[in-house]
């Protein structure tokens, strides 16, 4: 089942990562010093993942591709993992546009 999943880094900030059913992780969020504010950002995800030009398709050092989703106002609200191909990537923004919308939240910080 997919899922939101948040913790906490060393830093004590907050993040999640958005989970497929599979577990594979296929975004993950920046840093958030308060938990209201990583929810905030999983609430952001779950409505601009639905609007493909949201995704910013890019090409790390590496030579892999990868995307980030930006929100309405340009700000970055998740990453995700590096791939071998473009079509994977593809694959990749396809599963967070399926999965975001009703992917529960489970907070792991409690």
């Amino acid at each position: 089942m997919e899922k939101f999943v948040i913790t906490k880094r060393i830093n004590n900030e907050y993040q999640f990562n958005l989970k497929a059913g599979n577990g594979e992780i296929i975004l993950t969020s920046e840093g958030y010093v308060q938990k209201a504010s990583c929810l905030k950002g999983i609430e952001s995800v779950r409505i601009n993942s639905q609007e493909d030009s949201r995704y910013d398709r890019r090409v790390a050092k590496n030579d892999k591709d990868y995307f980030v989703l930006k929100a309405r106002n340009g700000e970055i609200i998740g990453k995700s993992q590096y791939y071998s191909s473009k079509p994977s990537m593809e694959v990749g923004i396809s599963s967070v546009k399926k999965n975001a919308p009703t992917a529960e939240i489970v907070d792991e910080t409690l």
